[in-house]
């Protein structure tokens, strides 16, 4: 059994269950991927296995080091990886396996690791939802941050303060998703809700830990 799968968002929509209900799914483009590289206990000091996602990528784009590695797992045009734990049970994969969406059923529950949308350089009100001032004229306090700490005492700004800054662009991790759907036929994952990211970013679907 695989610890979890490599894959690309497509994007949303919904489907119907048996008894009528509307599910929100996100398509998720999932495997082929082989693995790459095992580590273990012994070599490593822990127990995890390297997974690269098929797909077309020019050699030129690949160090020689980077070449090398993936030549050892015939894996040669692999793109994105991705480094995941393994537990007891979960098997003993070697490089150059292949681990394929037909592994994951209907009502699994999977966690979904991605990167979220860039918004850029944001406020208060917009990256921490404030709320704000009035709006009343004369107010001048109307997307202000307001005291970011004493004067006297600790003279200094606490590490950790919500401020305006970078938002977005951060990795995000959307915890027990159900699975709707599974197309082998087309490597389609359907998962209930939405996942981090925009479409066509890639994303690291495993099982549940919790």
């Amino acid at each position: 059994m695989s610890p979890g799968i490599l894959g690309k968002k497509i994007g949303m929509t919904q489907v119907f269950r048996p008894d009528g209900q509307v599910v929100p799914v996100t398509l998720l483009k999932a495997g082929p991927c082989v693995v790459v590289q095992r580590k273990t206990p012994a070599t490593d000091g822990y127990d995890a296995v390297q997974v690269g996602l098929l797909e077309f990528a020019k050699k030129s784009r690949h160090t020689k080091p980077m070449s090398g590695h993936l030549k050892k797992a015939e894996a040669e045009g692999v793109k994105f990886l991705r480094e995941l734990r393994l537990k007891p049970g979960e098997g003993d994969p070697k490089p150059g396996d292949r681990i394929l969406i037909d592994e994951f059923k209907p009502a699994d529950k999977v966690d979904v690791i991605g990167v979220s949308k860039g918004r850029g350089y944001a406020g208060l009100v917009k990256r921490h939802h404030f709320g704000g001032g009035a709006d009343t004229h004369g107010s001048m306090f109307h997307r202000a941050p307001g005291s970011i700490g004493a004067s006297s005492f600790p003279s200094r700004v606490f590490p950790g303060m919500k401020m305006s800054g970078q938002m977005g662009s951060a990795r995000v991790t959307v915890r027990n998703l159900e699975i709707v759907r599974v197309d082998a036929e087309d490597n389609v994952l359907m998962v209930k809700g939405a996942v981090p990211g925009p479409n066509g970013s890639y994303v690291l679907v495993r099982r549940a830990k919790r």
